[in-house]
């Protein structure tokens, strides 16, 4: 089974965005997946991470840490609703519309399990998560993806 980390980050939110995938295994943690948006915010960044390490796991098992409370409830409890409703919600329009449709097909079709951590408590996975995503923020790059 393949253990992922995700994480956005956006500064100044909104502004210049990136994102995060590491992978784990064993006790060996390294970023498989980073970008970037000039213009973005973080909770874009969460969920074009998340739509990322689902893409990256492909058709594995996979759990996936992330500390986006926000995105596991979007997919795992209001999305549901809202596709049932015609992509609609009674308080006004989806934010974020166009990853939360594509994070919600994936995530159904695939054999992922979404674990809650909390952030910025000195979690290793989420820590080089973190850095990875602020790093692709300012422009770096992975040298394989």
């Amino acid at each position: 089974m393949k253990i992922l980390w995700t994480d956005g980050s956006a500064d100044p939110n909104p502004g210049p965005g990136g994102w995060a995938v590491i992978e784990q295994i064993g006790d060996d943690l390294r970023p498989v997946r980073i970008g970037s948006e000039k213009d973005s915010t973080n909770i874009r960044m969460e969920g074009i991470a998340l739509i990322n390490a689902i893409e990256y796991a492909s058709d594995e098992e996979c759990e996936i840490h992330t500390d986006s409370e926000f995105w596991i409830n979007v997919v795992t409890k209001w999305a549901p609703s809202w596709k049932r409703n015609n992509w609609t919600k009674k308080s006004g329009p989806i934010k974020n519309l166009d990853i939360v449709q594509k994070l919600y097909d994936l995530y159904y079709r695939s054999d992922t399990k979404l674990i809650w951590t909390r952030g910025h408590v000195g979690t290793k996975g989420n820590e080089l998560a973190d850095t990875w995503a602020s790093r692709a923020r300012r422009g770096h790059k992975l040298t394989q993806q």
